[in-house]
This record gives C-alpha cells, structure tokens and sequence, in this order.
C-alpha cells in the first residue's frame, strides 16, 4: 500500500505537468492557429504561399523530430558561435525550464499548424452569402465575423478540433524524450527500480482526463445543436 501511494503521489506530480504542458500550448496554438489560416487565405500571394509552406513542414514531419529541432538546434549553433554575440539565449544548458519551454514551443507551432487547417476549412465552408448579406444590413467585416461567422464556425469544426484536442493531451508524453518531467517521464523512472506497473498505471490518468474532455465536448455539441438545420 505504501508503494502504491508513493507511486500515485508521484504520478500525479508528472500529471500535473502534463496539463500545464497541454493548457499552455493550447493558449499559443489557438489563436496562432487562426492567425495562420487566416494567412494561408489571404489573397496577398507572397503571404498565402509562405504559410502554406510553413504549415506543410509542419504537419509534415514528426512532432518529436520538431522536439529535438528546438531543444539542440539553438544550442549546436551555439557551439559555432552564432549568433556572434553572446546573448545567452540558447537553452543547451539542459535545465528542466529550458526543457519545458522548448517542448511547449515545439507543441504550441506544431498543433497551431494542424488548427490553422481546421480553422481555414471550418472558415471556408460557410456559404459567401451570409458574408453578403451582412454587407447589405451595414455591418463591418469584423462584426459579420464576430455576430454572424464565428460560432458557425464553432458549431463545424468542434468535432475535428476536439479530436486534434484529445490527441494532444496524449502526445504531451513525448516530452519525456527530452526529459521534460511529464508523467511517462516519473513512470519510466519506476521501471529502472524494476516496477512494471506504474507505467500502465499512468494510463489510467490520461483515460481519466481524455473522458472528462470528452464528456465536455459532447455537452458543448450539443449547447451548438440549434445551428443544425
């Protein structure tokens, strides 16, 4: 029984880790993610053809090769001497909030890029004719979007986000890969003192969490219900 307390008291240490890794990087990559979709459709070419790009590599290669990109990259060119002055900025000292903060930026452009798309599609699906008769009643552009598109908006992309959403709470255990003290990271730990069990334990929180996310979006789906038609 003591083993088993120690080992909960610990696992809820790294858990608790975890949703401050998965609140924050939801605070960066939400609005970031708007802000690229609404760069990808813009009509100003340079720019749509830039974001798309961005979001491409992105989405296109692995979150933990994007990981350890932003973890040593800063600190290899370091090692060259670049930048040439001696700004202290690289975060190659391996300290735990050095490691946090570059798992949370590597988290926060990672899914920003994967909601850009969501948002852009959600965006894009409403009909130009709720746009044009906004126009004809006087309202701006931003009142149109802000009264008339968003919570549509909302009401279409919520099943895609929630999933993209549910999906983080999960990868936030890659972190560990850079020994960010996450809950795997405390699990694997046990395992090194020949405990097995801990490391599935620690599933038992990430089902506990993704069930309450889960019940959350199935109420707000249905607070949306009056859009259907």
């Amino acid at each position: 029984m003591e083993v088993f307390l120690e080992v909960s008291s610990t696992l809820l240490t790294g858990f608790i880790s975890s949703v401050m890794l998965f609140a924050l990087t939801l605070v960066i990559s939400l609005p970031l993610g708007l802000l690229m979709a609404f760069g990808s459709m813009s009509k100003f070419a340079p720019l749509s053809m830039f974001m798309k790009v961005v979001v491409w590599v992105l989405r296109g290669t692995p979150l933990m090769l994007q990981i350890f990109a932003i973890f040593y990259l800063p600190g290899l060119l370091h090692l060259f001497n670049w930048p040439p002055m001696n700004t202290g900025w690289a975060w190659f000292d391996k300290t735990f909030s050095t490691r946090f903060i570059a798992a949370l930026v590597a988290f926060g452009i990672n899914y920003a890029a994967y909601f850009s798309e969501i948002f852009r599609g959600g965006i894009e699906n409403i009909s130009k004719g709720q746009f044009e008769a906004g126009y004809v009643l006087g309202m701006s552009k931003s009142q149109i979007f802000f009264k008339v598109i968003l919570l549509q908006v909302v009401k279409h992309i919520l099943a895609p986000m929630s999933n993209e959403i549910i999906t983080l709470i999960k990868d936030t255990s890659l972190a560990n890969t850079i020994s960010v003290y996450e809950l795997i990271f405390y699990s694997k730990k046990f395992m090194l003192d020949g405990l097995i069990w801990p490391i599935f334990y620690a599933g038992v929180f990430y089902l506990i969490f993704v069930g309450a996310l889960t019940l959350l979006f199935g109420w707000l789906e249905k607070k949306l219900s009056y859009f259907r038609t």
